[in-house]
C-alpha cells in the first residue's frame, strides 16, 4: 500500500516552497518515492518518521547550497531535529542522508535504516533498474502516484553544471 500523505514531509517541504520554487513538485514526488520505498524495506513503523525527515531533507542542499549538498542537507535536518526536540535522532538521520548515494552496502551503526534508505534512493535514481528485491508491482504503484515530473532530467542538468565547474570531482555525493 502506497503512503500518499505524510504530515512531516508536507510540513517540511511547505517550509521550503520558496526555495524549491518551480522544482517543488519534482522534489516532493522524489521525496515521497524514497519514503515509500524505505518503508517497504523496513516493516518497523517506529522508523517511519525518521525516513520522512531524512527523505524531506536528503537532497535539499542542492537548492540551499550547491550540488555538493550532503553536509548542507544534514545541517538542515539537524536544525529541524533540534527544533522539534528529536536530538536523539540526529546521528541516525545524518547517516541516512550521508550514505544515501553509497555504492556499496553500508555496514555501520544503524545499518537497517541506513540500508533501507540507501536502497530506496538507488531504486529511484535508477528508475527501478536496481530493485534490491522490491517487487515490480510495488515500484509501479509508487510511480503511479508520484511520477518523476522531470526529476531525472533535473539531476542530469545539475550534474553537467557541477562537472563544468569541478571536472576533477564531478559527483561529490557518491561514496564507495
Amino acid at each position: 500500500m502506497v503512503i500518499e500523505k505524510n504530515k512531516t514531509i508536507d510540513k517540511i517541504l511547505d517550509n521550503f516552497k520558496n526555495v524549491l520554487k518551480a522544482d517543488f513538485e519534482v522534489y516532493k514526488n522524489h521525496v515521497y518515492r524514497i519514503y515509500n520505498y524505505a518503508v517497504l524495506f523496513d516493516a518497523n513503523s517506529k522508523n517511519d518518521e525518521k525516513y520522512a525527515i531524512a527523505a524531506a531533507f536528503h537532497d535539499m542542499g542542492i537548492w540551499t547550497h550547491s550540488f555538493d549538498y550532503l553536509e548542507p542537507s544534514i545541517q538542515l535536518a539537524t536544525t529541524y531535529l533540534k527544533e522539534t526536540e528529536r536530538e536523539e535522532w540526529i546521528e541516525e538521520v545524518s547517516l541516512l542522508i550521508d550514505n544515501h548515494h553509497k555504492m556499496s552496502v553500508y555496514k555501520g551503526k544503524f545499518k537497517k535504516t541506513v540500508e533501507a534508505f540507501r536502497k530506496a534512493d538507488w531504486i529511484d535514481v535508477t528508475r527501478g533498474m536496481k530493485s534490491f528485491g522490491l517487487e515490480k508491482s510495488e515500484y509501479k504503484a509508487v510511480q503511479a502516484l508520484f511520477s518523476n515530473k522531470g526529476f531525472h532530467w533535473f539531476l542530469l542538468k545539475q550534474s553537467v553544471k557541477y562537472f563544468v565547474k569541478h571536472p576533477l570531482h564531478p559527483l561529490p555525493m557518491f561514496k564507495k
